[in-house]
This record gives structure tokens, sequence and C-alpha cells, in this order.
């Protein structure tokens, strides 16, 4: 558990970041994940008092607040009408409801984890982030990066794509095995792997969304899979492109659906 001896209720965004620069201090988000991870810091500073908890609209994206929960974009009913239901779908087998009530997007992001299943269909909707310091950065840069003392204050979703997401898990809401997130856009299919077990990746962009299975395996072997407890490379290897497969499927069945909700 992690432990911390002094906790502030930042009242500023300038604030945060101040404090934020010395090592002995953490951003606890959400505090679901952290609190597992056995840290001891001197300061935890709380974010939720900066109105970042909002989901906003407007003609071209979606700007989510960083402290905005799991829970609130999985049930959010713009958000799901203009991607096809895909964020109920991918968020619901993350843990538990209450777990994802707690759960953070920014905490999410920030922390790059492997196994994470918002990370990969961020990447496949070709989201940014929206960095205090240094404003937007795509997030497929982001994910490359090391993490910094820069604090995450939005994530921005691009409208005019559609995605979805696939998965294997041990048991249901259980860390994935393997994730594989996908989208079509006018610019062709996109898809992304994600508990590799490394950090989501985009493995292949502009490819036709009829790609078929000889591709699928194509791209499998081109990317890179790692071994863990939970399973081989061997494995996730196999198994990707069949989730590919059903992914970009899953896509072109939701593409004509509600396709005017999202203009």
């Amino acid at each position: 558990m992690a432990v911390y001896k002094n906790y502030v209720l930042a009242q500023s965004l300038d604030e945060a970041y101040a404090l934020n620069q010395k090592k002995s201090s953490v951003i606890v988000a959400g505090n679901m994940w952290l609190r597992m991870c056995g840290l001891r810091k001197q300061t935890a500073i709380d974010l939720s008092a900066l109105g970042l908890d909002r989901i906003e609209e407007n003609e071209d994206a979606f700007v989510i607040g960083a402290m905005t929960s799991l829970r609130d974009m999985e049930t959010h009913e713009g958000l799901n009408a203009c991607f096809g239901g895909v964020f109920a779908d991918a968020l619901k087998p993350i843990v538990g409801t209450q777990f994802r009530r707690g759960a953070t997007i920014g905490g999410s992001v920030y922390s790059r984890f492997g196994f994470s299943d918002v990370s990969a269909l961020l990447l496949a909707l070709d989201a940014k982030v929206v960095l205090y310091q240094r404003g937007e950065v795509s997030l497929a840069a982001y994910q490359k990066e090391a993490w910094d003392r820069d604090i995450l204050t939005h994530v921005v979703i691009p409208k005019g794509r559609r995605a979805a997401v696939q998965s294997v898990r041990l048991s249901a809401t259980d860390i994935p095995v393997l994730v594989c997130a996908a989208s079509v856009g006018p610019d062709g299919a996109r898809i992304v792997l994600g508990a590799r077990p490394a950090r989501a990746m985009v493995v292949a962009d502009g490819i036709s969304p009829e790609a078929d299975a000889s591709v699928c395996e194509a791209i499998a072997q081109a990317a890179s899979f790692g071994t863990n407890r939970r399973a081989s490379e061997a494995y996730r290897r196999r198994v990707a492109p069949v989730l590919m497969m059903r992914a970009l499927m899953a896509c072109s069945e939701t593409q004509k659906d509600g396709e005017e909700e999202c203009k």
C-alpha cells in the first residue's frame, strides 16, 4: 500500500505543478492502482478540486478531463453514440463497477500500463493528451516517452472513426492477456495491440478495412511480443491475428449504425 506523509488538495494547476516537481511528490489521480504499488512519498497531490472531471463535446472532438472516471466514460451517451458503443464495450471488463468509479482516465493514460485496455482504445481513435506545460501531444508519441513531472490535464478524442476492441482474459474481470483495438476512418484502418505485455502500440495504420487473415498474420509476425506469467510470446503471436480480424469485422458492422450520430 502506498504511504504518504502529506495530502494536498490542489487549488490550481500552478500549485499542483510546482508541488509535483519534487521527486518526493506524486499525483494520486483516482489512487486505484497507485495505492497497491507500495510507494512511500512525502506528498500526495489531489487534482479533484480543479474541475477536471468533465466530458465536453465540440464540433470536432470530445475533450475529457483527466479526473474523469472510467465509469463516466463507459456510460456517457454522447461518447458511445459517436463511437458505436465501444467505450461501454471496452471499459466494462476492467475489474468491477466500483473500481471504474474511482479509476480515472488521466491516471490510466499517464501510467502507460502495458495491460491497459484504455490506452489501446484511445490509440486506435488517434487521441491526443494535453499537458499543463507542453500543451497538446499525440498519444502515440506520449506512449513512447519516459515518465516526467508535467501534469496531464485532458484527453482529446477526435471524431470521425469507428472502433472496436477485442481481448483475451484468463477470467472475466482479470488483466488482459492480449488486447486488440481497431478503428476505421477516412484514411483506412488502424490496429493497436496492448498487453503484449509491453505498452500498447500501433502495429498497422492506413490498411484496408477489409484486410484478410493473411494480412493480419503478417502484421502479427512483424509485431513484438513478450512472455510473462499470463501467457507466452508464442501464444500472443498466435492469438493476435484472430483478435485483429474480429475487431476489424466489428468496426465494419458498426460503421453504418448511427453514422449520423457523430456529425
